[in-house]
């Protein structure tokens, strides 16, 4: 597994990380023996950035990371975790230094750290980036030692610009063959900042790994039922807000370009080949999917070729619907 600098913080970090999501809910059921099994499985595979937020299950998801790494220790494991969508009504207003420090202090408990390695603004109301008293706050913290360093999550490429205003060490953003946008505008200026770029929702919520049809059903509780349409939240979180319809389509003509690779794979190497990119966040509910995402670091780049066919597929069948949204 190669490792990248995460920004100026003097961290290494996999270039795959683990996206922990999935373990904590909203993805369909996951029982605990499970997900402790697939984080397992990503470590014994050289994962070191472990991504997950406070409202995973309510917490669930940050416990299981903190019994995990209890169990076999926390050396050279990059914990992120994020704040802020337990505000209800979520509203800029709901930002607040002493909400906040609320919720770190429970993450805190979760994980069972003195210190959060990293905490992330949880893709906050677009109005919070206006307000740098709350990103002062966050700097409190940091002195006050809860915080060895914070970042945002953003929904918006012009989001993530604002942020780059604020002494922010990372900026967790959609970005995968279907939402290419952040190269554009965002890329050439993190790196400049030197602040690292986390790539999430890196397989379109699956979409692009292959395996989803016309006849494919989601539970109840699994976000690609019940947020089809952004009912819960924003919808470019839900298969990277493409149609469904549209998306395998545009899936069918990526596999010409696969060979024997899985395609989940190449769109994990993909995100890859981008050198502004820190580390990219799939998630994994057993430890076989754990084990598929890690091994993608190890394939060869991908050719000129084939870098050239993803995107004639963005650009003929993806971006008119997502690229100015986000």
């Amino acid at each position: 597994m190669q490792q990248r600098q995460f920004g100026k913080t003097g961290w290494s970090v996999s270039e795959i990380g683990f996206g922990a999501w999935a373990i904590g809910g909203s993805w369909g059921d996951v029982s605990d023996r499970d997900a402790e099994a697939a984080l397992n499985a990503a470590l014994d595979a050289g994962v070191t950035f472990l991504d997950t937020a406070d409202v995973y299950g309510d917490g669930r998801s940050e416990r299981l990371i903190a019994r995990v790494l209890k169990s076999r220790g926390r050396d050279g494991v990059v914990v992120a975790t994020k704040a802020g969508r337990k505000i209800n009504p979520h509203v800029s207003a709901g930002y607040t230094p002493a909400a906040l420090e609320g919720y770190i202090d429970a993450s805190l408990r979760n994980l069972e750290v003195d210190a959060l390695d990293l905490l992330q603004l949880h893709c906050p109301p677009t109005d919070v980036f206006y307000r740098p008293e709350i990103f002062a706050a966050l700097d409190q913290l940091v002195s006050k030692g809860k915080l060895k360093a914070y970042g945002v999550s953003v929904e918006k490429v012009e989001e993530a610009l604002k942020a780059l205003e604020y002494p922010i060490s990372s900026v967790q953003i959609i970005f995968n063959m279907f939402r290419q946008r952040p190269t554009e505008h965002f890329f050439e200026r993190a790196q400049a900042q030197q602040v690292a770029i986390i790539a999430r929702v890196p397989l379109a919520s699956g979409l692009l790994t292959g395996k989803l049809t016309a006849q494919s059903s989601f539970a109840r509780e699994d976000h690609r039922n019940f947020n089809r349409h952004g009912e819960a939240f924003d919808v470019g979180e839900t298969f990277s807000g493409v149609p469904y319809d549209v998306g395998l389509q545009a899936v069918e003509e990526l596999r010409a370009i696969t060979g024997n690779i899985p395609l989940a794979q190449l769109a994990l190497r993909w995100i890859l080949m981008f050198d502004a990119i820190t580390v990219a966040i799939p998630g994994a509910k057993n430890p076989s999917q754990a084990q598929s995402n890690a091994a993608a670091a190890a394939l060869p780049p991908l050719s000129a070729e084939q870098m050239a066919a993803v995107k004639q597929v963005y650009d003929t069948h993806i971006k008119p619907h997502v690229h100015q949204r986000w």
